[in-house]
């Protein structure tokens, strides 16, 4: 038994690395003509078959016309990397931002990654925008505080914002939107620059800043100076231990019962508040701002992180219940959206009335979830378990699915009228928005923009007001190139609706921040908020 179980952990290992080798041969080779001109056909017949709303914004005839002539543009062989390129540009037409083709990078094996586990690169403490035609670095953790607000006007001796106008030609937006490209390209700026480049293990930025122009290199290094303080803990972990050999039985249970208790109350409140683990912040914050510290401000960067976000708006909404709190702002710039569920419990504390926040989703599938479960990038793993509790899958998305007009629709928890929560807020909201509010931060905003119930201040939202195509997504892999197709099923919209199509929520006070306002460390959309209620009272 024991020689079997040796040779079957054998079997799976060389079979792994073998498939992990023809991977990484499949998405590096050059790819002949006919297999490119294979995986255009498959993604179209998949976005065709799948996408309840693939015409809304680029008419059939022309989004068959720019697929055949990519086909013909294609008379010579290409890697998938380049392919990619290619492909984005005419995907981006179906006008969905959800809908999007991401390029595969080579496989690690085991002992490969363990490897680089041991590395740490500091260039992904940076984040970045877009702002008055300058990529600058907004932001930065770690030793690099210095380089905030610095110019990039080079990055490994390519100009900047020529890299920043190449990556726009493959974001695709809701609609006709344009807000979003320059803010997604500014704020993923180094994840374009891979997805462009491949893995790197270095980068050296050309900055400027008010007195100078410098160079900045960063390498993917070891963690050494980790391994020296793990070292000094390992130390005091020692010291503990002899410390410990002092204590009773009953001191020790005690002391190991109230470490148990505190890691459980961390656990908590980063559940509740969505702690990020990269940035080392929450993802729900709310503070009092102004001159008297009465405004109350309500920052969510996204609406995913933290499951016990029922929790938080309890007790974000009781606190301003009992402080009598007047104004709230909500802060949803760059928030890229998230739970549906989330966007509906936060909305029955907006409003006083009932309400329905999305309709019934469009969908050309009786089975999303089904659906999305079995994509072909579905592990076999996975695919087995699904293939098990099936039954219960399919007998939910039966329920849940019905049609009307020849249209099938799919209805979310959202979809149903909900009662406003007794703890309702009562008084004045803004909403601060930007090209990188999108998605679920669309969603809400478009009912409050709909009911009429709060200002917004800042720019378009990069999200449609007329709703998206999102919900579950079937990702499909390319036989050829292994590009990704992200393909959402639904089309998820409020009641509200807006002409022309195609654009997102609009401020009624539109303000873009300067690059002065960065070096000034300003917040210009929150300045201009407290200025107006300052006055009002």
């Amino acid at each position: 038994m024991k020689k079997l179980l040796i040779l079957l952990t054998l079997s799976i290992v060389v079979l792994s690395c073998g498939s992990i080798e023809h991977y990484n041969e499949a998405v590096t080779k050059m790819h002949p003509v006919e297999d490119l001109h294979e995986d255009i056909d498959k993604v179209y017949k998949q976005l065709k078959r799948l996408h309840p709303r693939l015409y809304q914004f680029t008419p059939k005839e022309t989004l068959d016309y720019k697929f055949d002539s990519l086909k013909s543009a294609i008379n010579r062989p290409m890697t998938s990397r380049t392919f990619h390129k290619e492909l984005a540009k005419v995907t981006k037409f179906v006008g969905q931002g959800h809908m999007s083709v991401s390029i595969p990078n080579t496989k690690f094996t085991r002992k490969e990654q363990k490897e680089r586990l041991k590395l740490k690169f500091d260039v992904n403490n940076l984040n970045f925008e877009y702002v008055e035609d300058k990529i600058i670095i907004r932001s930065a953790r770690g030793n690099d505080s210095l380089l905030v607000n610095a110019e990039v006007l080079e990055v490994n001796g390519e100009n900047a914002l020529g890299l920043l106008k190449k990556y726009k030609t493959t974001v695709a937006s809701d609609g006709y939107n344009t807000t979003f490209h320059d803010r997604v390209v500014g704020y993923r700026f180094l994840g374009y620059y891979q997805q462009d480049n491949g893995r790197f293990d270095s980068i050296t930025f050309k900055l400027r800043n008010p007195d100078s122009t410098f160079y900045k290199t960063y390498k993917r290094v070891s963690k050494v100076k980790k391994r020296i303080a793990s070292d000094s803990i390992k130390a005091d972990s020692v010291a503990k231990i002899k410390f410990k050999d002092t204590l009773t039985r009953a001191e020790r249970k005690a002391k190991k019962k109230a470490r148990k208790l505190k890691s459980k109350e961390r656990f908590k409140k980063y559940k509740k508040y969505g702690y990020n683990y990269v940035t080392k912040q929450y993802n729900r914050n709310l503070s009092f701002i102004g001159k008297d510290s009465t405004v109350a401000l309500l920052k969510i960067t996204s609406f995913t992180r933290g499951s016990k976000y029922k929790d938080f708006y309890e007790e974000t909404f009781a606190t301003l219940d009992s402080l009598g709190t007047k104004d709230l702002v909500i802060d949803l710039r760059n928030n890229f959206g998230g739970r549906l569920n989330e966007i509906l419990a936060l909305y029955s504390y907006l409003t006083d009335k009932n309400f329905t926040l999305i309709n019934k989703s469009e969908t050309n599938s009786r089975i999303p979830i089904l659906k999305t479960a079995m994509s072909n990038t579905t592990t076999f793993g996975r695919k087995l378990f699904v293939g098990v509790l099936s039954p219960i899958i399919l007998t939910y998305d039966l329920l849940r699915t019905s049609k009307k007009d020849g249209q099938l629709y799919y209805r979310y928890k959202a979809a149903k009228e909900t009662e406003p929560n007794p703890l309702n807020f009562k008084g004045n909201i803004y909403v601060l928005i930007n090209g990188n509010s999108f998605s679920a931060s669309s969603i809400i905003s478009t009912q409050l923009k709909g009911d009429k119930r709060a200002m917004f201040i800042g720019e378009e939202t990069g999200g449609a007001y007329n709703g998206t195509v999102a919900g579950y997504y079937k990702i499909y892999e390319l036989p050829n190139t292994k590009l990704r197709a992200r393909i959402g099923l639904m089309h998820i919209d409020s009641k509200h609706k807006i002409a022309p199509d195609g654009y997102g929520v609009k401020p009624d006070v539109e303000i873009t921040p300067t690059y002065q306002d960065r070096l000034n460390n300003k917040d210009p959309e929150l300045e201009w908020v407290l200025n107006a209620i300052e006055k009002k009272n």
